[in-house]
């Protein structure tokens, strides 16, 4: 009897640990409010890893056209890369200056795969391994010979493999910071309804990697156009996300007239257009989440008012405003084939859209009158990084320097204040030695 029940052991124990993963799953399948939480569609969605051996496959069939790169970098401790593909037709003509320059970047939040979807797509028919449809290829490669494009295909590597470890709410990077609130203008303010789950902004403006190398990357590279690709709802923005206004002038009304094109061809008149502090608000209730609020420190507003970007745009390219506020899965991606394939078919047309409007919305007057604009350039932007080894307009290289540590902004800052104050206190004591009457040595 006690053989018989030694031998029964082991399969009680196979049981116990059956039903205890089993509970597990249920569990993490579920928020706390009991609604289902959808997991990531393996049968549509790459791994970072997958998809990253995708695109460099990509690039070794297409050398000609197609280059890669990989950024790397470091801070106190915390590394992360971020791989940059460059097109181009004919890679002698990569550091053409005459070319209309623009650059993309895509998965800045972890957990918006969808992003990182459309831009191997978009990789894909710059290939011209897929194309499409009614365009031909004799007008694509006329478009595209005057371009030279950049594609950031998965800016937050380290929250995306925090995101496929089941944490699939996570956006910040790999040490709990969002990319998208670590940049300089407007660095740090919180609004009423600040999340520091979801918009911690870091400990100072470019504390993190990933932002030093997207800077540098943008001021070297100097383009036309920028994108920045999200999920969560659909909306073309420009300008401003940290207030609620638009910039002035002629070429924010070309702007203004690119996104409207958009919109009508490709958005179907669903997307929101206008400035990201102005539009997001008339949202009304999306899941607390987009709630009217303004964003600080964000990618876009760096690119237009600091590193003068002509044209710099956020995408948001699909959201489904049903999901519950944990289901982050669904509310930021596309889970079923249908929409998966609309939502790429749709915004990857959009995009080719821009490299063909966008040079002749971005007219020669505009283009001569930034190329001669004398850039005033603050203590602070020029200790962030701001000269940076790039090229001019006209291929010359100038000789900089990077000094966007926080400690050297500190030390040259405290150096100002006392020089300042030791020439006020010299200049005291000389003015007081000046007027001092004169006193005889002599006692009356």
């Amino acid at each position: 009897m006690g053989r018989s029940l030694c031998s029964l052991f082991p399969l009680f124990w196979i049981f116990f640990c059956f039903f205890t993963c089993f509970n597990c799953l249920l569990v993490t399948a579920e928020d706390p409010d009991g609604n289902r939480l959808t997991p990531i569609n393996r049968d549509l969605y790459h791994s970072s890893v997958d998809l990253m051996k995708e695109i460099k496959a990509l690039v070794h069939r297409h050398p000609d056209k197609l280059t890669i790169e990989t950024m790397e970098a470091r801070n106190k401790g915390y590394f992360a890369e971020i791989p940059v593909v460059t097109y181009c037709h004919g890679r002698n003509k990569v550091n053409d200056m005459s070319k209309f320059r623009i650059l993309l970047s895509f998965g800045q939040h972890g957990r918006e795969l969808i992003t990182t979807e459309l831009a191997l797509r978009i990789l894909l028919i710059l290939s011209e391994e897929q194309l499409l449809p009614h365009m031909d290829r004799a007008s694509l490669s006329n478009t595209l010979d005057k371009l030279v494009i950049k594609v950031v295909p998965m800016e937050n590597l380290n929250g995306r493999r925090l995101v496929e470890d089941r944490d699939l709410c996570e956006r910040r990077n790999g040490r709990g910071v969002d990319l998208n609130r670590n940049w300089s203008v407007d660095w740090g303010k919180k609004e009423k309804d600040y999340n520091p789950y979801e918009e911690n902004p870091g400990f100072a403006p470019f504390s993190e990697p990933e932002t030093q190398m997207m800077r540098k990357l943008a001021l070297t590279f100097d383009p036309h156009i920028w994108v920045n690709v999200h999920s969560g709802m659909e909306a073309l923005f420009m300008p401003y996300d940290h207030k609620n206004t638009t910039p002035d002038g002629q070429i924010a009304q070309q702007m203004k007239l690119l996104l409207q094109e958009l919109n009508n061809l490709h958005c179907h008149q669903r997307c929101m257009i206008g400035s990201g502090g102005g539009s997001v608000g008339k949202q009304a209730d999306y899941n607390n989440l987009y709630l009217r609020y303004l964003a600080h420190g964000t990618a876009t507003d760096f690119m237009f008012d600091k590193a003068r970007i002509p044209m710099a745009f956020t995408f948001e390219i699909y959201g489904y405003e049903a999901a519950s506020p944990k289901d982050c899965f669904r509310m930021f991606n596309p889970t079923d084939p249908t929409t998966f394939n609309r939502v790429l078919g749709d915004w990857s047309a959009a995009f080719f859209t821009i490299f063909k409007l966008g040079p002749e919305y971005l007219d020669k007057t505009e283009l001569r009158s930034r190329d001669n604009l004398d850039r005033l350039v603050s203590i602070d932007d020029y200790l962030e990084g701001y000269l940076i080894e790039r090229s001019s307009r006209y291929g010359k290289k100038r000789e900089v320097f990077e000094l966007g540590m926080q400690e050297m902004r500190t030390y040259f800052r405290l150096f100002l204040l006392s020089s300042v104050l030791l020439m006020f206190m010299f200049c005291s004591r000389l003015s007081k030695n000046k007027f001092r009457p004169l006193v005889s040595a002599i006692s009356l």
